[in-house]
């Protein structure tokens, strides 16, 4: 993968022998989704790690609070879902901090707050998006950047949802870090594929683990 060569410095995937997967949900919290990942997750005891936009977070603080509860960690994923190569640095980074800033207000729970569930250093640009200087920036107040060595395509609504779950199972090693999507927009293909990826590589005997126990 040329991107992971020339930004080596970002999380693309984690070096394991362990047979581990590494899934991922962008977008939420979204009440007609969120909550049904979170029940077929419970299913195979899986833990994930979910990228939330602060805005979304503050619509719906319940769901925020039920992803924490499940144990799964979080990751900024910024406040608007802005797009990194067309916002100034100063900017982006702001809109980060928004972020930043819904998600400590919203964990009040101490045992939350001490748990290995939570970590709110992880930020994953949308669309991919982000500038050297942007990222160097963000690394420098201390956050991981978390990319994915395998896309779902679970949003793009020309795939069959088919497509979208053969992606995933052919692409998918230990250590990989696999993005979804909790929204309205990826729900048909995420449904489908999601609980078939996980009874895949459950009877394969694979765990699923959230990605602040690796990085």
């Amino acid at each position: 993968m040329v991107a992971k060569k020339l930004f080596p410095n970002y999380i693309w995937d984690v070096s394991t022998s362990e047979k581990v997967i590494y899934l991922t949900f962008d977008d939420g919290p979204t009440p007609e989704i969120t909550h049904w990942t979170l029940d077929v997750l419970k299913t195979y005891n899986a833990k994930a790690t979910f990228f939330c936009i602060g805005n979304n977070i503050e619509k719906h603080p319940e769901i925020f609070q039920n992803i924490l509860n499940a144990g799964h960690a979080i990751g900024n994923h910024t406040q608007n879902h802005i797009k990194g190569w067309k916002t100034k640095a100063k900017d982006y980074l702001k809109n980060i901090e928004l972020c930043e800033t819904i998600l400590k207000s919203q964990i009040t729970d101490s045992s939350i707050v001490n748990s290995n569930a939570l970590i709110t250093n992880l930020f994953r640009p949308p669309y991919g998006q982000i500038t050297p200087k942007q990222g160097n920036e963000l690394m420098a107040l201390g956050y991981k950047i978390v990319m994915w060595d395998v896309l779902s395509f679970d949003w793009e609504e020309s795939i069959e949802k088919e497509n979208c779950l053969n992606n995933v199972i052919t692409k998918t090693i230990a250590g990989s870090i696999i993005v979804f999507h909790d929204s309205i927009k990826a729900s048909r293909n995420m449904q489908y594929a999601l609980p078939q990826v996980l009874k895949h590589f459950s009877e394969k005997g694979y765990c699923f683990k959230a990605l602040n126990t690796a990085v």
